[in-house]
């Protein structure tokens, strides 16, 4: 259940070794991630802050306590992807359908649409039930669908990508601002 001593904020480098406690058992434990080795807190905290440069990452934080983190980085690298993102979140073990998911996203797409950004993609291993019903209950939808592409834990996983668009294409879109441009959005934002 959400109380009010929750709040969603930025997060900092010193919040790296908390948020990597969150992301540890998705990288030993599942396909939810294929990454195979659990990342160091120095290597964590420097792909926080490169993605920090440019694009938002946030946390849901109860109390002291840290309940989960999303953030957006680059779709592809090239300049004409600018209106577009990955997005990623992970929540804590044992808080799964609290709607501290539907929060963070909630917000992170505030922030990602004051950035100019109007494509939001999420990568998804398959069969994974639970992450596709979220993403589809936060308006996304399946745009294409890989075959056996990830081989984690002694077994072959398929690969999605769902997307949600944040409002229309315009004929001459707006230039992309950076997080730190629209960061009064998301400091200590009370949920």
């Amino acid at each position: 259940m959400m109380n009010e001593n929750m709040m969603i904020r930025a997060a900092k480098p010193e919040d790296a070794a908390r948020l990597l406690d969150i992301y540890a058992p998705y990288v030993d434990n599942t396909a939810i991630t294929f990454e195979y080795e659990v990342p160091t807190v120095e290597e964590f905290r420097n792909r926080m802050a490169h993605t920090m440069e440019k694009y938002p990452y946030l946390l849901l934080q109860q109390g002291e306590e840290i309940m989960g983190y999303a953030y957006a980085s680059a779709f592809k690298g090239r300049s004409a992807y600018d209106w577009a993102v990955e997005t990623s979140i992970y929540v804590k073990e044992g808080t799964h359908g609290k709607g501290i998911g539907k929060k963070l996203y909630a917000v992170l797409e505030e922030i990602l649409a004051a950035q100019h950004i109007i494509n939001v993609n999420a990568c998804i291993a398959y069969p994974n039930p639970e992450s596709i019903a979220f993403h589809e209950k936060c308006g996304y939808k399946t745009v294409a669908h890989f075959t056996k592409c990830g081989y984690k834990l002694g077994k072959w996983y398929d690969m999605i990508w769902m997307e949600k668009m944040l409002g229309p294409h315009p004929e001459k879109p707006q230039t992309v601002l950076t997080a730190s441009n629209v960061e009064l959005l998301y400091n200590n934002t009370k949920i």
